[in-house]
C-alpha cells in the first residue's frame, strides 16, 4: 500500500496575529517546518477593532460572527487585504514562498450563504466545495497557500467564513491524497478545564469527554465551533488534530490532542 505524503494544515487565531512578537515567532517556526504545509488565518479581533473605529458594533452568537453588509466589507478588507498580505510578506522575509488567497481566487473554496438557522448570520458562508486539485498543484510546486477567512458563492458574492471551518474543510478535502495533521494555534496552551488557569490543559480530549464538558458548560463560546470542526475532520479522514499555542509547532507536549 502506497504511503501518503504528510501535510500540515495550521490555523492561527487573531490573538496571535495581533501580537507582533508572537506572530513573528510563529511565522519563523512555520517557515522552518519541512514538507507540505498550508496556513489558514483568522483575524476577528482586528476586524472588530477596525469596525469599531468606523462606528460599527461587532455582533456574535455562540462564538460565531454575525456579518451584515457593512461588516462584510470590513472583513474582506481586514482578512484578505491587510492581514493576509502582511503575513505573506513576512513569510517571504523568512524564505517561505507563499501565496495569499481568498476562497474566490482560483475558485479554491466555494460556500453557500448560511440558511435554516434561528439566527440570521447575514453574509456568512458555509463551505460546500474545496478545489483540492489546485491546492495540490500549488503544494507540488512548493508554493505555500495562505488562506484568509473569505470565501465566495460562485455567483459573485463574497462571504465571511469561520477560519477554523476553512482549515477543517481543506484538511478533509486533502485527506485522500495526504496524511493530514491539522493544528489549531491560538493564545492558550490547549483546551483548558479552567479558562482562568493556563496550566489546566486537557492532554487528550475525545468526543465523549467533549460532550460532558459541553453539557456542564466547562467548554463554551468560540471553543465549541472549533471542537465541532475537529471531530468532523477526524470522522472524515484527517489523521491527527492538535490544539495549542504558537509553540505547538515545535513542541506538542503541552497541547491538546483531539481523538474520536
Amino acid at each position: 500500500m502506497k504511503t501518503k505524503p504528510g501535510l500540515r494544515i495550521i490555523k492561527i487565531g487573531g490573538n496571535i496575529i495581533d501580537n507582533e512578537q508572537l506572530l513573528s515567532e510563529f511565522l519563523t517556526d512555520f517557515s522552518e517546518l519541512k514538507g507540505h504545509k498550508i496556513l489558514v488565518h483568522g483575524g476577528g479581533k482586528k476586524a472588530s477593532e477596525i469596525a469599531e473605529k468606523l462606528g460599527l458594533k461587532p455582533c456574535f452568537s455562540n462564538g460565531r460572527r454575525i456579518t451584515d453588509e457593512a461588516m462584510l466589507d470590513v472583513a474582506i478588507m481586514t482578512y484578505s487585504g491587510l492581514l493576509n498580505k502582511q503575513i505573506v510578506a513576512q513569510l517571504q522575509q523568512f524564505g517561505t514562498n507563499s501565496i495569499g488567497f481568498s476562497g474566490a481566487d482560483g475558485n479554491l473554496i466555494q460556500s453557500e450563504k448560511r440558511k435554516n438557522t434561528e439566527i440570521d448570520f447575514g453574509f456568512v458562508g458555509d463551505v460546500i466545495q474545496v478545489n483540492n486539485k489546485l491546492i495540490s498543484a500549488l503544494l507540488v510546486q512548493n508554493c505555500i497557500p495562505v488562506f484568509s477567512a473569505i470565501t465566495h458563492d460562485g455567483k459573485g458574492q463574497l462571504l465571511n467564513t469561520n477560519a477554523d471551518t476553512i482549515a477543517a474543510e481543506i484538511a478533509i478535502s486533502l485527506s485522500k491524497e495526504y496524511e493530514v495533521e491539522l493544528i489549531y494555534c491560538f493564545e492558550k496552551k490547549g483546551v483548558l478545564l479552567d479558562s482562568e488557569d493556563e496550566d489546566s490543559v486537557i492532554e487528550v480530549l475525545d468526543f465523549e469527554k467533549y460532550q460532558i464538558l459541553k453539557n456542564d458548560q466547562t467548554l463554551h463560546s468560540g471553543m465549541l465551533p472549533k471542537l465541532e470542526n475537529c471531530f468532523k475532520s477526524l470522522k472524515n479522514g484527517v489523521h491527527t488534530i492538535v490544539i495549542g499555542n504558537q509553540k505547538t509547532l515545535k513542541n506538542k507536549a503541552t497541547a491538546t490532542q483531539i481523538k474520536l
